[in-house]
C-alpha cells in the first residue's frame, strides 16, 4: 500500500494559481497511473485529472486548459498545477494511486488538501 501526502492547498482569489503536490512513500515510476480527485461539500467525489505511465493525460472538461497534471519520478511526487482558478474549483483535493504492478485500480489515497477560491 502506497502512502500519499498532499500539500499546497490554500485560499486564493478568482484567477489565481496553486500548485498541489503529492509525495508518495515508494517509487511511482512503475505505477500504471496516478490521479487527482476533488470533493466539494455535499457533492460526490469527481476525478480531476489522471496521468498514465506513458505520460498521457485525461482531464475533467471544466479544467482543461487550466490544470496540468505531472510527476517527478526522482522525487516520487505527483503535481497538479492549477491556473485561472474559479470558485467552482473550491473543494478538498486528493491524490490517488494503484498498487505496484497493478493496473489503474486506485487503492491508495491521501488525506487531502483544501483549495478555496473566492472573488
Amino acid at each position: 500500500q502506497v502512502q500519499l501526502v498532499e500539500s499546497g492547498g490554500g485560499s486564493v482569489q478568482t484567477g489565481g494559481s496553486l500548485r498541489l503536490s503529492c509525495v508518495a512513500s515508494g517509487y511511482i515510476s512503475s505505477l500504471y497511473c496516478m490521479a487527482w480527485f476533488r470533493q466539494a461539500p455535499g457533492q460526490e467525489r469527481e476525478r480531476v485529472a489522471i496521468l498514465y505511465r506513458d505520460r498521457t493525460t485525461i482531464y475533467k472538461d471544466s479544467v482543461k486548459g487550466r490544470f496540468t497534471i505531472s510527476k517527478d519520478n526522482a522525487k516520487n511526487t505527483l503535481y497538479l498545477q492549477m491556473n485561472s482558478l474559479k470558485p467552482e474549483d473550491t473543494a478538498m483535493y486528493y491524490c490517488a494511486a494503484p498498487a505496484q504492478n497493478a493496473l489503474c485500480s486506485l487503492s491508495s489515497w491521501g488525506q487531502g488538501t483544501q483549495v478555496t477560491v473566492s472573488s
